[in-house]
């Protein structure tokens, strides 16, 4: 059941973290989501970046390639989200969203990468 378990937490944070990207891709857009990130004062190659670790880290963990890694590598992704949100208060639903939300989220990225990676993964397939 653990690694049921384990696994279920690995597809949540993926399709999460899948969703945010491709938020910022079809519906914020790539230039919307580089013209936020440079109005918050952060280099337009900072917003291509955060698209691409979303994107990319949400397909890996969705595959259970390297689940560790990519867990461990998404978390300065959503304490920078954190960051920006510091002023807004706690909770996620104030205006211009708190940080709760984020630093939770970080938070089960570093239990995931503790746990590993579960059933149904790629990374078995190619251990």
């Amino acid at each position: 059941m653990q690694a049921q378990a384990i696994t279920l937490l690995r597809l949540s944070l993926g399709t999460m973290t899948l969703a945010h990207g491709l938020l910022k891709v079809f519906v914020f857009t790539i230039p919307g989501t580089v013209g936020y990130f440079e109005s918050l004062g952060f280099p337009a190659l900072l917003a291509y970046l955060t698209i691409l670790a979303e994107v990319g880290g949400g397909l890996a963990l969705l595959l259970g390639l390297y689940t560790r890694w990519v867990s461990l590598a998404l978390v300065p992704v959503l304490l920078g989200a954190a960051a920006v949100h510091l002023g807004n208060g706690w909770m996620f639903s104030n205006e211009g969203g708190g940080w709760e939300f984020p630093v939770f989220w970080a938070i089960a990225l570093l239990v995931q990468a503790g746990l590993g990676g579960g059933n149904l993964t790629l990374s078995r397939r190619f251990a």
